[in-house]
């Protein structure tokens, strides 16, 4: 831990004061900084490797750069840390990812050194070309954009069609690449092997042996070339390597590979490329982890490790107790694993996410039976479509929120053709501390409007396990998805034999006379304790789990229709669209009529916090329906009292 009150760290509260120190004084800024990041992020969790790789970039491009006039973009914004603090929120960091806190993503709201707001991988390219073409446009010739971006989100179609774009326009920015062979899963495909066999050319490296033992030999003359191929060695690189590089043929002058950790080097590398123009791309070797000796060895573990003991990194798991039902993806990732054994024409597909969805138990298992394609959603959905065509029946799993990514995909390519690819859409509702570029709450939505498409939530890990069951049956010719929640369930004991679920039917859990309680997937939870509420209020309340959208169970809503005068539907999805919508539109293409209530996401973004504070926040918590219960049956508190307590 660092003496705050002695450090470099404590005196900067802004770039400004940054560039008040020496170049010879940088690696200490570093050192203090890394300190700062790992004693925060041991107590408040949060993206703990990806910053720790980038500090002496972060403290380099602050120093070099004058931002925020000049515009740094922050791809995914995992790595955002240390210039979150650098730019005037280290006071405030430990609110970082907190309810009413900091975002743990870089957010243009919330401080005008964010250039540009991020979450999604593979966006920052194409957002600094725009920011470029707008400074040309406005004759702010002086104004430099750089867009940092690792080598997991240079997986993505987008950075290429942005490179392709910006070498064609001759605009001036600087592409960092940060290639630490890492996303959140180590990287894979043909880009990945590209840039590792730049950075291990065995042309250049022998050049460069020979040119620096023979260097050795002279006296004077020999150290200050040595000196000077060390400053230029990624020119060497660029001269030697030219021929072959993908950035030079699309027209970037490259530089690199570089150690991105050498702060002094790095710093005056910057300088060189602040006033060279046209397209560049700056290409830097980093540790993710950096600093933190466990989180160097295993990068995915400590990628985001929650809590942990700074001093031995040890994890305070975060994971659900032995005892306790398991996380949502572990039911995933071990009934696909069963299934896979029982159905030979199974196979998974998951975009970078193989740990987070848990597709790593079929990757272990049946490796030739498992693809990870990178961070690649729309192609994911389109490889998955070819393989159905081929009798196979592709389980590809994408978190909700990058499902959105690859929408024309599942139309276009999966659902107009009428394709049995299975969606396991993960992360499916709010999430908690990433915010609201990762709540997974638009997926109801946009696949109940996709024709040909069925539409299913589970309210529990067996719904969820005998839902995939059903999705991979030979009678199942249609796509299928099927959405489910971050986080643990309620079922210790889930591991039952396998049920088939009939396609469009609901099921009713509980009786009740006053009002219908209608629910999709984990808002289930929710509904079916606020029934046990509401019984101490003197209110009898029925509750249905629809458990599909699409087809939507007409013979229980008919039932419910003609039972209830009062009907309150449950979904932690957006409400605009989805289940509670769903619903609406089966009443008013029946003729029926009810007082209805939709609870769910209102129409906002929602920002982030604990799961219970969102939860209490958008009114779809235990409290949140209970209140909505009574106020439309008209029953206040008041009168609740007076019902239940007379003689007062």
């Amino acid at each position: 831990m660092i003496d705050k009150k002695g450090s470099l760290l404590e005196k900067i509260e802004s770039p400004d004061d940054l560039k008040k120190l020496q170049l010879e004084q940088l690696p200490e800024v570093c050192k203090d900084l890394r300190s700062f990041i790992i004693d925060e992020l041991s107590i408040n969790p949060g993206h703990f490797g990806a910053s720790l790789g980038v500090v002496e970039l972060t403290v380099a491009l602050h120093y070099v750069y004058n931002a925020p006039y000049d515009q740094i973009i922050w791809d995914v914004g995992h790595q955002a840390y240390g210039h979150k603090i650098l730019t005037g929120r280290k006071e405030v960091f430990n609110t970082n990812r907190k309810f009413k806190g900091i975002s743990g993503f870089p957010k243009r709201e919330e401080s005008i050194y964010d250039a540009f707001g991020v979450g999604h991988a593979s966006t920052s390219i194409s957002a600094a070309l725009g920011m470029a073409v707008a400074s040309k446009l406005k004759n702010e010739t002086d104004r430099k954009v750089i867009a940092v971006i690792g080598d997991g989100a240079m997986t993505g179609g987008m950075a290429f069609e942005a490179l392709n774009n910006a070498g064609e326009n001759n605009s001036d920015i600087l592409v960092i690449l940060n290639d630490n062979n890492m996303a959140i899963d180590p990287n894979v495909g043909g880009i990945n092997r590209y840039l590792l066999n730049i950075s291990k050319s065995e042309t250049y490296n022998r050049f460069k042996k020979d040119v620096w033992e023979g260097l050795g030999k002279l006296d004077g003359f020999g150290k200050k070339a040595r000196k000077i191929l060390q400053k230029n060695q990624h020119a060497l690189k660029n001269l030697i390597l030219k021929e072959n590089n993908i950035f030079e043929a699309l027209d970037f002058r490259y530089f690199g590979p570089i150690d991105g950790h050498d702060i002094i080097y790095l710093t005056e590398v910057l300088n060189d490329l602040k006033n060279l123009p046209g397209p560049k791309l700056l290409h830097i070797i980093t540790q993710k982890g950096k600093g933190f000796k466990l989180a160097e060895i295993n990068q995915t573990k400590y990628h985001a490790p929650g809590v942990f003991d700074k001093e031995t990194g040890e994890i305070f798991s975060c994971d659900c107790p032995i005892d306790k039902a398991p996380k949502f993806q572990n039911v995933f990732g071990e009934t696909l694993v069963e299934l896979a054994e029982l159905n030979e024409k199974i196979v998974g597909i998951t975009p970078a996410m193989p740990t987070g969805c848990s597709m790593n138990l079929l990757f272990a298992k049946m490796p030739n039976r498992a693809f990870d394609v990178g961070i690649a959603e729309q192609h994911a959905v389109t490889f998955s479509a070819g393989l159905a065509t081929q009798g196979m029946v592709p389980f590809c799993n994408i978190y909700s929120t990058f499902m959105q990514r690859a929408y024309d995909q599942v139309v276009h390519d999966v659902a107009i053709q009428k394709l049995p690819v299975i969606f396991c859409l993960d992360r499916g509702g709010l999430v908690g501390e990433d915010g609201p570029t990762h709540h997974g709450v638009f997926d109801i939505a946009y696949m109940r409007s996709i024709p040909n498409m069925i539409v299913s939530a589970p309210m529990d890990e067996i719904e969820l396990r005998n839902l995939m069951y059903t999705a991979q049956l030979p009678e199942n010719k249609m796509p299928f998805s099927i959405r489910y929640p971050r986080g643990c369930g309620i079922k210790p004991n889930w591991k039952k034999p396998f049920e088939k679920i009939e396609i469009g039917k609901g099921r009713k859990l509980t009786d009740g006379k006053d009002v219908a309680l209608l629910s999709i997937g984990k808002a289930g939870i929710f509904a079916k304790r606020a029934v046990k509420s509401l019984e101490h209020k003197d209110v009898s309340a029925a509750h249905y789990d629809l458990r599909f959208v699409k087809p939507i169970d007409k013979e229980m809503l008919t039932e419910v229709f003609e039972n209830y005068k009062y009907i309150v539907t449950i979904e932690d999805g957006v409400i605009q669209g989805g289940f509670g919508s769903a619903v609406l539109e089966f009443m008013a293409q029946n003729n029926f009529s009810a007082t209805i209530k939709l609870l769910g996401i209102p129409d906002k973004f929602i920002e982030h916090g604990t799961l219970d504070d969102l939860y209490k926040e958008c009114g779809i918590d235990v409290k949140g329906i209970t209140m909505a219960v009574l106020n439309l049956l008209g029953k206040t508190e008041s009168n609740l009292q007076k019902t239940l307590h007379p003689h007062l």
